[in-house]
C-alpha cells in the first residue's frame, strides 16, 4: 500500500495516556474557551488557562417550572447543601432558575457560561399549584419550606417561619404557562448534558438523584471494558448487547483463539497445537494474540469488550502491565446454583453456533430446537469444576480491580445490560456492592 494513504496506526499506549490524563476533555474545554473569548494572543491565553484552571469544577444549572423545588435542591440547609457537598462555593457554581428561555440559554453560551450538568425538575400542574400555595420562608436564613411537603425538624426554626410571598391563582397559571411554552427550547439547548427528574417524590430522594448525576463526568474515553464473572453469568450476552448498542468490538478470548488457529499463520499453528491437545494456551502466547487484536484500528477507535480473560491473578497482572489495561471492569455476580441451572439446560445449534436456553432464550423454531446439542463443557461435572476454579481465583481478581463495579446478574439480560450501561458514563468507578452472598 502507498504509505501516503496508509491508515494512521496510533500506538495503543497513546490511548492509555490520553484516558489517564483526560486529554480529550482538556483540549475540548480549552479550545471552547478560546473561541468564546477570542484573545489577541491565543498561545499566552491557553498557557494561562492551563496554569490556573481545573476542568473538574462542577458547573450546574437547576431548571424547572415555578414551585417545583429548585431552591430546595440547591440550598436548603435542612436537606444538606448541594453547594457544600460539591464544594461549589469555591470550586464551581450552581445556577438556579435561569435561563428561563432558549434565547437566554444561547446568550449564556455566547458569554462563556456553559454548564456541565443541567438538572430539570418536573411535576404535574396540580402538584405545582398545591406547592405554590403553602410556601413558608425562614426569616433568618431565607430557606424555603412547605406546610405540607417540607417542614424543619427544629422547633425553633418552625416557630420563626413566615408565609411566603403569595400570588393569585391567575398569576401562578400565567407563570406556569410561560414555562411550558419555553421548556422544549430549553431541553434542546442542553440536550447533551440534561437529566430530567420527577420532583413529585420525597425531597431527600430528589436530592440524592441530583447529587449522583452531578458527580458524574462526561468524558471522551475510548471504552475498554472487561467483563468478569462465573460461567453462566451472562458475560457473552452482555458483550453482545454492548457491542450492538455502542459499536464496540466484542472480544471473546475463546472465540479469538479459535479464529487465530483457523487462519493458518505461524502463530495460529502454535495455538492450534494447544487446542488439539485440549491444553490451556500458554499465557505468553495468549497475551500476544490479545495484544495484536486489541491494537487493531477497530478496537483503538471504537473500544472493546473483553471476556474470557483473565482467569487468575497472574493473567490479570499481565494484562495490567500491557498496553491494553481496561478502564471499566464489571463483575457479574451469580450464585453457583443459578449458574448450574443456566448452563446445564443450555444447548447449542450446530448450524449457527448460537446458544439457546428453554427459559431465558428459547429456540426460535421447532426445527432449531430438534437439532440442538449439549456441549461437553456444559455437563454438570464440567460446569461444577469450572465454577470451583472461578471461586478459587475470584478474590485475587478482585484485588487487582478493587474499583470494579459489581452487578447482580440474577436478572433478565436486558435488566443486567441497563445496569452495566448506566455506569459507562461515570467519571470514576466506585464499588457498587450489591446485596449478594455467594452460595458455594
Amino acid at each position: 500500500m502507498d504509505e501516503t494513504v496508509r491508515p494512521l496506526r496510533i500506538p495503543p499506549q497513546a490511548f492509555v495516556y490520553a484516558d489517564k490524563h483526560n486529554v480529550a476533555q482538556l483540549v475540548q474545554v480549552k479550545v471552547q474557551l478560546l473561541v468564546i473569548d477570542q484573545p489577541v494572543d491565543p498561545i499566552s491565553y491557553l498557557i494561562g488557562l492551563l496554569q490556573r484552571s481545573s476542568d473538574d469544577v462542577p458547573r450546574v444549572m437547576v431548571l424547572g417550572p415555578p414551585a417545583v423545588g429548585k431552591h430546595t435542591v440547591v440550598s436548603s440547609s435542612e436537606r444538606g447543601k448541594l453547594s457544600a457537598d460539591l464544594r461549589l462555593l469555591v470550586y464551581g457554581w450552581v445556577l438556579e432558575g435561569i435561563p428561563q428561555t432558549r434565547l437566554q440559554a444561547l446568550s449564556l453560551q455566547q458569554g462563556g457560561v456553559i454548564p456541565e450538568h443541567v438538572v430539570m425538575l418536573e411535576a404535574a400542574d396540580d402538584v405545582l399549584m398545591e406547592r405554590s400555595c403553602g410556601r413558608l420562608v425562614d426569616a433568618i436564613t431565607g430557606d424555603i419550606y412547605h406546610r405540607t411537603f417540607i417542614l424543619p425538624d427544629d422547633d425553633i426554626i418552625t416557630r420563626r417561619l413566615e408565609k411566603g410571598r403569595s400570588l393569585t391563582d391567575q398569576q401562578r397559571l400565567a407563570k406556569l404557562h410561560r414555562y411550558c411554552c419555553e421548556v422544549t427550547g430549553l431541553r434542546s439547548a442542553y440536550q447533551h448534558v440534561l437529566k430530567v427528574i420527577d420532583s413529585d417524590q420525597p425531597h431527600a430522594d430528589i436530592y440524592q438523584q441530583v447529587l449522583a448525576f452531578v458527580r458524574t463526568r462526561q468524558r471522551s474515553r475510548t471504552p475498554r471494558i472487561l467483563l468478569l464473572g462465573p460461567p453462566g453469568s451472562g458475560r457473552s450476552r452482555q458483550a453482545q448487547l454492548l457491542s450492538e448498542k455502542y459499536g464496540m468490538v466484542d472480544v471473546s478470548c475463546g472465540r479469538l483463539l479459535r479464529s487465530v488457529a483457523a487462519a493458518g499463520s505461524s502463530r495460529g499453528a502454535e495455538v492450534q497445537a494447544y487446542l488439539d491437545d485440549r491444553r490451556p494456551v500458554s499465557d505468553s502466547l495468549l497475551l500476544q494474540v490479545l495484544e495484536e487484536r486489541l491494537s487493531r484500528p477497530d478496537c483503538t477507535r471504537g473500544g472493546w469488550i473483553l471476556h474470557g480473560f483473565p482467569c487468575d491473578l497472574q493473567q490479570a497482572r499481565s494484562l495490567q502491565e500491557s498496553h491494553q489495561q481496561p478502564n471499566r471492569v464489571f463483575f457479574l455476580e451469580l450464585t453457583d446454583d443459578v449458574c448450574l441451572e443456566r448452563l446445564s439446560l443450555r444447548a447449542t445449534d450446530p448450524v449457527s453456533g448460537q446458544s439457546f436456553h428453554p427459559v431465558t432464550r428459547p429456540a426460535p423454531s421447532s426445527e432449531v430446537q430438534h437439532r440442538l446439542k449439549t456441549r461437553p463443557e456444559d455437563s454438570m461435572e464440567s460446569v461444577t469444576q469450572r465454577l470451583k476454579q472461578y471461586r478459587l481465583h475470584s478474590a485475587a481478581l478482585q484485588s487487582v480491580y478493587p474499583e470494579a463495579i459489581h452487578i447482580d446478574a440474577d436478572q433478565d439480560p436486558h435488566s443486567v445490560f441497563e445496569a452495566v450501561a448506566s455506569r459507562l458514563t461515570s467519571e470514576q468507578q466506585h464499588n457498587q456492592n450489591v446485596d449478594f452472598k455467594h452460595k458455594l
